[in-house]
């Protein structure tokens, strides 16, 4: 794995952890911090031993969101900007083969919120919290923030959080369905860490397809799901680990998965 600044990389078993690592800004997402993640999930999605991604930080918080401090970076728009530098890694986190956990701790705010959201799943502290600062900036919601509101807690909802520009307690994280789990603050890394460790000794490829399969129902109707599932059972059915499944459940034996 290559040397990163503003990212920390770690590895545990199947499971990988990332962390944004640039604590007196409050891990705010800096030009190189977005060129690290980048890398890393480049350099993560071709790695078969790795399973599970945790994505954290260090410090005091998750993320304050841009690094408002750098203005634009080179780039003559924000709009260029998002494209070749958030949407990369957002995209690269929610079409991943692999399973990505939110670990979140402090303030996670702007377009950072994005980013944990386009997580697979999601681990919050009690005191967290998911600031949704644009309308009292007099911008719209950027990184998929709006895609991720929308989904998960409805159309008015969604606008109440957007326009008062809220600042979401884990409780109601944990309530409107953002998050899977809140756990006392000292305890985040290693529950996070148990449960992904868990999670790795899980089938790869029915992580992976079943990961297309409800994206896909998100957002299409019955019909295609339908189609979808039934194309990717035949790959799956068909496989090895799910044979090995098959014989070890009759067995009353645990299976191991490979990923073929």
């Amino acid at each position: 794995m290559s040397q990163f600044e503003k990212i920390t990389f770690s590895m545990d078993g199947a499971v990988a952890r990332i962390a944004l690592n640039n604590p007196k800004s409050l891990n705010a997402l800096s030009q190189q911090m977005r060129k690290d993640l980048q890398a890393a999930l480049g350099e993560i999605e071709s790695n078969d031993a790795i399973r599970v991604v945790i994505l954290a930080a260090e410090g005091r918080g998750f993320s304050s969101g841009t690094d408002l401090s750098e203005g634009l970076a080179g780039f003559d728009t924000v709009e260029a900007q998002i494209q070749e530098e958030y949407k990369p890694v957002i995209m690269g986190i929610y079409n991943s083969s692999k399973l990505y956990i939110a670990q979140v701790h402090g303030a996670c705010a702007g377009i950072a919120v994005g980013i944990a959201l386009a997580c697979d799943l999601a681990v919050m502290a009690e005191d967290a919290f998911l600031y949704i600062p644009f309308a009292g900036l007099s911008m719209v919601p950027d990184g998929g923030v709006s895609h991720q509101l929308m989904r998960h807690v409805g159309a008015k909802r969604a606008m109440q959080l957007y326009l008062e520009s809220a600042r979401i307690q884990a409780a109601d994280c944990l309530a409107y369905g953002l998050v899977n789990k809140v756990v006392a603050a000292d305890k985040l890394g290693s529950e996070t860490m148990a449960w992904a460790a868990v999670l790795a000794e899980g089938a790869p490829l029915a992580h992976r397809y079943g990961k297309q399969c409800l994206q896909h129902a998100s957002e299409n109707d019955l019909s295609s799901t339908i189609d979808l599932e039934a194309a990717l059972q035949a790959t799956c059915f068909t496989s090895e680990d799910s044979q090995a499944a098959i014989t070890a459940f009759f067995n009353k034996e645990m299976p191991v998965f490979h990923g073929r």
